[in-house]
């Protein structure tokens, strides 16, 4: 009995096949957006937004986003507690927060990337913000990482 049951599953392991997903490349591409094309109103509030998270660590207070600036997910994400805990780390590596300085916009299918060199006090900070503005005119993403002095020519292998 214990065999037919273990012939059983084996075959059912066995017929099942995987299914393959097909994904349209498209949506996932960026592209660099040229000055003329760079909506100067969107830029500026993207700079604000993303100033705003960052200065933060320099006077400890935050003032909350509103639903006419960012999305719903990004306000219940950005809280004061996750933007302490995150601070308290960069201004132990890399000092007090200057300013941003715009390297780049992009554009995929759905949003526009705001891509920003993050300087700090400490020369040894080599820090990027993106900020993400969706169709809708609110920042859906801000997102902090290492810098990548690579990253246009990743995109030009696409």
């Amino acid at each position: 009995m214990k065999k037919a049951g273990l012939i059983i599953c084996l075959l059912l392991l066995i017929g099942c096949k995987s299914k393959t997903v097909s994904r349209n490349t498209e949506d996932l591409k960026i592209k660099k957006v040229s000055g003329a094309e760079i909506n100067a109103g969107q830029q500026q509030k993207a700079y604000e937004l993303g100033k705003r998270v960052l200065e933060t660590c320099n006077t400890s207070k935050f003032k909350p986003f509103n639903e006419t600036e960012v999305t719903a997910s990004v306000r219940e994400n950005t809280t004061e507690e996750r933007l302490t805990k995150t601070c308290q780390r960069f201004r132990q590596y890399y000092g007090s927060f200057i300013d941003l300085k715009l390297d780049g916009v992009y554009k995929t299918k759905n949003e526009v990337i705001y891509r920003y060199h993050a300087l700090y006090t400490k020369k040894v900070a080599n820090k990027e913000l993106r900020v993400f503005v969706n169709d809708d005119n609110l920042v859906s993403a801000i997102k902090s990482m290492d810098w990548d002095e690579k990253f246009d020519a990743k995109l030009a292998e696409q």
